[in-house]
This record gives C-alpha cells, sequence and structure tokens, in this order.
C-alpha cells in the first residue's frame, strides 16, 4: 500500500511538471524572479547565458527551439534586446508576451546623454534606461505582473503562483531594506560606474554616480572622456571607480592610479552568479556591498 502510495505521488509531481506552461526568459535576473513565482511547478528557460552581452547576441539554433516551443515569454523589451523583436515575431507568435518595460505602475528613467566614446551609433528604440531590475521596488511591480500571466496562461496552478509571488514580494522588500541601510554612509557622486547602467539602482538609493565609463551598451569611452572622469578622480571628488565582470579593459586601474581613490567590481547581470532564484538577492546584494565598501566614507 505505501508502495503504490509513493508511486502515485511520484506519478502525480511527474505530472504536475509535465503540465507546467513552457516559459522562456531572457536574462538571469528576470530568469530569477520568473523561477521564484513559478518554484513547485516549473522552470523557466533562459535565453541569454551567464557572460553574454545581452544588448548582442546571435541567437543558436538551441534558442530559436526554446523561442519556437514557448508558451510564454518574458523578456525586458526591444530597448535592452534589439536582436530578439524580430525572432520573437517569427518563431513564437502564437506565445503569450510579457514585455516588462511596458508594464505599468513604475517610472521609467531616460537614456543618460552619451559621451565621446569613439564608436557613435543610434538606437531608436533606447529613449528608455531598460536597467530597471537594478530597482528592487520596479522588481516588485514585474513580480506581480509575471505571476499575472502566469495565472492567466495557467489556471490550475494559480494559488501556487500567488504564493510563490507573496514570497518573492516579502523578499525583495526584505532586500530594499538592507540595501537602504548598507548605503547609508555612501555619499552622492562619489563614485564612477563601469557603464550608465545603474541609474535606477542609485536613483533608489539616493547615491547618484558622477559618471560613467562607459554608455548604456558598454562602448568604449574616447579619450575626452576619459580625460574627464580622470579629472574628476584628481580633484578628490570621486573617490571609487568601478569596474564591470569580464571588462575588456581596466580603465578603473587607469582612472584611479597614483590617486587615493578605490576600485571595485560589479556587474548588473550576475554574469558570475548561477542563474536560479537566489541570482536576484545575490546580485543586487553584491552592487551594494561593492559599493558601501568602496565609496562609504
Amino acid at each position: 500500500m505505501i508502495r503504490s502510495l509513493s508511486a502515485a505521488l511520484v506519478l502525480s509531481a511527474t505530472q504536475a511538471f509535465a503540465d507546467a506552461p513552457i516559459v522562456v526568459t531572457d536574462i538571469a535576473p528576470i530568469h530569477s524572479l520568473v523561477t521564484q513565482v513559478m518554484a513547485g511547478v516549473g522552470t523557466p528557460e533562459l535565453l541569454v547565458p551567464p557572460g553574454a552581452d545581452a544588448h548582442s547576441l546571435a541567437l543558436r539554433p538551441s534558442d530559436a527551439r526554446k523561442l519556437s516551443q514557448a508558451e510564454i515569454i518574458v523578456w525586458v523589451g526591444p530597448s535592452l534586446t534589439p536582436w530578439l523583436s524580430d525572432p520573437l515575431e517569427t518563431l513564437a507568435p502564437a506565445a503569450a508576451m510579457l514585455t516588462l518595460l511596458d508594464v505599468p505602475g513604475w517610472a521609467h528613467r531616460e537614456m543618460a546623454e552619451g559621451h565621446d566614446h569613439g564608436a557613435e551609433e543610434e538606437h531608436g528604440d533606447h529613449a528608455v534606461d531598460p536597467h530597471a531590475w537594478l530597482d528592487p521596488e520596479i522588481a516588485m511591480v514585474w513580480v506581480r505582473a509575471i505571476r499575472n500571466t502566469l495565472v492567466t496562461s495557467d489556471p490550475d496552478n494559480a494559488s501556487t503562483y500567488t504564493a510563490n509571488a507573496g514570497d518573492a514580494l516579502a523578499g525583495l522588500m526584505s532586500l530594499h531594506d538592507r540595501i537602504t541601510a548598507d548605503l547609508a554612509g555612501v555619499q552622492p557622486e562619489s563614485w564612477i560606474a563601469p557603464h550608465a547602467a545603474y541609474g535606477y539602482f542609485s536613483d533608489r538609493y539616493n547615491v547618484p554616480a558622477a559618471d560613467a565609463v562607459a554608455d548604456s551598451d558598454a562602448e568604449a569611452p574616447g579619450p575626452t572622456h576619459l580625460a574627464e572622469l580622470r579629472a574628476l578622480v584628481e580633484a578628490g571628488t570621486v573617490t571609487c571607480v568601478m569596474s564591470e565582470t569580464h571588462a575588456p579593459t581596466d580603465y578603473a586601474t587607469l582612472l584611479t592610479e597614483g590617486t587615493d581613490a578605490r576600485t571595485a567590481v560589479i556587474d548588473d547581470t550576475g554574469m558570475t552568479l548561477d542563474p536560479g532564484p537566489a541570482l536576484y538577492r545575490d546580485l543586487l546584494s553584491a552592487i551594494a556591498t561593492q559599493l558601501k565598501d568602496c565609496a562609504a566614507s
């Protein structure tokens, strides 16, 4: 009897997992949020692997296969991944689409004006800064939208999605409170960001960067802009210069050499973190810790 019951439970769990909707997400922080809401039902697919550049990625055959099989797609939007727009239309025309930048209930930032980066490009979709996941309060709005999309597409598991979203929202609020306390000693404009992707984070915690080494697409800075950044460091108004994981050039060392300014490493998508439910928390915690240790007075 016990053996039969165990077999039935295993079969039931397998059927529940098999019946889960096929969900595809774009970047690791969004994958993390969706994974939290889907816990116990299924696991979403991640399209942009850790370490890849979300702004420009060549779609692999395995990625095309994921999109063609997807029932739900959760992505930030074309401002972040312009290369993904056409494949979504051709490969996943019937999938339920949640474009997070289009979700109402939060304030969008405009892109920072560019500097002389040496390689200017026009990006028609880039009027809005897409890096909004770096604000936990915006992430809370997005979690509710993810929950609603999943409930609509898969009502049989609505109670699980709703309970999971509640847990995720509580975790995000706790994360926000911890980061607020951690960054209390960081002075505004005391640091230079590796590229212009951290505006939502710095706005939320009132720690704006003095400037950024590169623009939002991480284009290489030109000599004029590097000279401007070096002047800020030499003047003593900037005490910390951040570099980014896997950055091709160590601009932080170049800008701080011979000064008292410190350096640290951050990134905006969790390139060195394992994808999964904890990645979002670990990503923002790491940014806050590095900024506190590097820039706090």
